[in-house]
């Protein structure tokens, strides 16, 4: 499937490793923008940044905050030239006897997805109302600090396991409030070709908030083909629409096939800055999202002994990183399928 056949040993327990690297990883892009609309694109999201700040100071624990954040990083999203694309996927569990699917369980829930790039947390947000699990490197970036402060993220230092408790309760205590909680249960960054092993310790936050898991998956596409919405494969895994529009337009659709494109990653030395001029420079970059029914550990697990606990969080992570990785293997719904929708970002 990619190139990446090995993992080197992780640096510790909440701080993986990926073999991932800007010069192993990083495929020429399809389209290349021109030098006007990449320059139209800095510039948009330079201003939408710069908008923000006053509605991020101004939001705090509104009740709206979710929405805001949400219409923000479509708007921020559009001005750097990526379109989104979500999926609904279905579940099939065998073998589990401590998970089952709830696909019709609406609410608060623990969002948990593969990790590509800093432009996750954007996707996700711009998808569903959530407070987003950050790295605590965020949390020192001037003008970034405080738009993510003002969207609710949640900051993690993945220095620091003994910090991770705490980051469990504030996860749990935003749950417990009814707030949906994004998180990366990878740890790390990958290329988007590959993806590592979910860490069962924030599927704990669920547990404790009495909330289901719902595994999202994030795949980046790009050429002609994605931005008419049509993959290199069939998705067997998707089956309704969660977007805000439907393409069913006549003509609409090309033919043409899109490519699985490892421009937006952000992984090993690589820099923001180059991250962003690599991404304003994709032309028809697409984020697809498929977004699979929620689970949940069988019987009470709460209120259980430790080893009970554990065993219900690992099974989460197995579970929900399984369903992700079935997302990632898939295509995009081919031309005219009515499982495609498109999100207005």
């Amino acid at each position: 499937m990619s190139a990446v056949t090995h993992l080197p040993a992780a640096s510790s327990a909440w701080l993986p490793t990926s073999p991932c690297l800007p010069d192993v990883c990083l495929r020429a892009q399809a389209r290349r923008a021109g030098p006007l609309r990449r320059a139209a694109r800095m510039a948009g999201a330079a201003a939408v940044l710069l908008a923000g700040l006053p509605i991020a100071l101004a939001l705090g624990r509104t009740a709206r905050r979710g929405v805001v954040t949400m219409l923000w990083s479509r708007l921020l999203l559009r001005a750097l030239g990526v379109r989104i694309v979500t999926h609904r996927g279905f579940s099939f569990i065998g073998g589990s006897a401590r998970v089952r699917a709830v696909p019709g369980e609406d609410g608060p829930a623990l969002l948990v997805a593969n990790h590509v790039s800093w432009l996750d947390p954007l996707v996700i947000t711009a998808t569903a109302a959530c407070r987003p699990l950050a790295k605590a490197e965020v949390g020192r970036w001037p003008i970034i600090r405080t738009l993510a402060g003002g969207g609710g993220a949640l900051f993690i230092d993945r220095d620091r396991l003994s910090a991770l408790p705490g980051v469990v309760a504030d996860m749990t205590a935003a749950l417990r409030r009814g707030e949906s909680v994004a998180a990366f249960p990878e740890g790390t960054t990958w290329c988007g070709r590959e993806m590592g092993r979910f860490r069962p310790a924030v599927f704990q936050a669920a547990l404790d908030a009495g909330v289901p898991v719902r595994p999202v998956a994030l795949r980046f596409l790009e050429g002609a083909g994605a931005r008419r919405g049509t993959g290199a494969d069939r998705n067997t895994g998707a089956d309704r629409n969660t977007g805000a529009d439907r393409n069913t337009g006549a003509g609409l659709f090309t033919g043409e096939r899109a490519a699985l494109s490892t421009r937006p990653s952000y992984v090993g030395d690589d820099t923001l800055l180059a991250s962003v001029l690599r991404i304003v420079a994709t032309r028809d970059l697409v984020a697809e999202v498929t977004v699979f029914p929620a689970v949940r550990p069988v019987g009470p697990v709460a209120l259980g002994g430790p080893v009970q606990r554990r065993q219900a969080r690992t099974a989460l992570a197995r579970i929900a990183e399984a369903q992700v990785r079935t997302g990632l293997v898939t295509g995009l719904v081919e031309p005219g399928e009515p499982g495609e929708q498109v999100v207005a970002a």
